[in-house]
């Protein structure tokens, strides 16, 4: 048995972007949110509060913040590394949760965020207290959970030992991430499951990269294995500056459809994501790497 409902948080406009070569303008950024919200997404994670000469397609982070539209059924995510990013996000005032970020693996938590991988998870929980000082909630994303670029293999042990520290903040929840895309469905089961078992109430979010072609069957493990929220990208846009080989988010539209076909509720509306997938390729001047929206409308209309 599996759950019957999943939260999707869209990552498109940060994850999804932070990329790619082409500046998006901030006009395009804040349709990709608008759109994202009338095809039924209630959390999305809209910039990070980066070093803009690190991540250029980011720089306009606060002016994304103050063109959002203005919800009250709506969670705004911004992605943080730092105290310094956190205070940034805090005084947008339009940020709802921020999420921080501990690392797996000392090779790349050095290249992404100039901490190891023990310092990452003290950074993490510094930067969820800020947010609850601050009224907002935050969340941790576990980076290189299922593999490192740089170090390698990471044992199954030491993330489930970077989550119970992560838990003891008491996150919103606790994201699982394989940000080069080396995951198999079996390891993500096992790990999923381990670190579920280990934080007790908090919940596991799962993070995928399809950058070998195993990101769907990744999030289907994940979802039988007790995880309550996927991350997904429109489009399947997605990817690393920090992280060699790091392409490709599973796509919304990919995901909706697989997980909705299989009778778990998601909440989204398929027709409005390959809608705003078609948009989106004509933003990024190429076709997108998600699939549902290059077939025929199934079962048709």
């Amino acid at each position: 048995m599996y759950t019957k409902k999943v939260e999707i948080v869209e990552v498109s406009p940060r994850d999804g972007l932070q990329n790619e070569k082409l500046q998006i303008v901030t006009a395009d950024k804040i349709a990709l949110i608008e759109r994202a919200l009338e095809a039924g997404a209630r959390r999305i994670e809209v910039a990070s509060f980066v070093n803009p000469r690190a991540v250029p397609q980011m720089a306009d982070a606060e002016a994304v913040c103050a063109g959002l539209p203005e919800r009250g059924d709506v969670t705004y995510i911004g992605l943080v590394l730092n105290m310094r990013g956190a205070d940034r996000a805090i005084a947008t005032g339009r940020i709802d949760q921020l999420g921080a970020v501990a690392v797996a693996s000392d090779g790349l938590g050095i290249a992404n965020q100039g901490q190891s991988s023990d310092q990452s998870v003290d950074v993490a929980c510094e930067i969820v207290r800020a947010a609850k000082a601050a009224e907002l909630t935050g969340q941790v994303t576990i980076a290189a959970s299922f593999g490192c670029p740089f170090d390698g293999e990471v044992a199954v042990r030491h993330v489930v030992s970077m989550a119970e520290r992560l838990a003891r903040s008491e996150p919103a929840e606790i994201a699982l991430a394989d940000t080069i895309g080396v995951a198999n469905p079996a390891h993500v089961a096992q790990l999923v499951s381990a670190v579920a078992d280990a934080v007790g109430p908090v919940p596991v979010r799962i993070h995928c990269h399809n950058t070998r072609g195993t990101g769907l069957a990744n999030v289907w493990a994940a979802v039988q294995a007790g995880a309550s929220v996927v991350d997904a990208s429109i489009g399947g846009l997605g990817g690393c500056p920090f992280a060699p080989g790091a392409a490709g988010n599973v796509a919304t539209e990919d995901v909706v459809y697989m997980l909705e076909r299989a009778g778990v509720a998601t909440g989204l509306d398929l027709a409005k994501l390959i809608d705003t997938n078609h948009w989106l390729e004509g933003v990024m001047g190429r076709t997108l790497p998600g699939m549902v929206a290059r077939a025929p409308l199934f079962p048709a209309a």
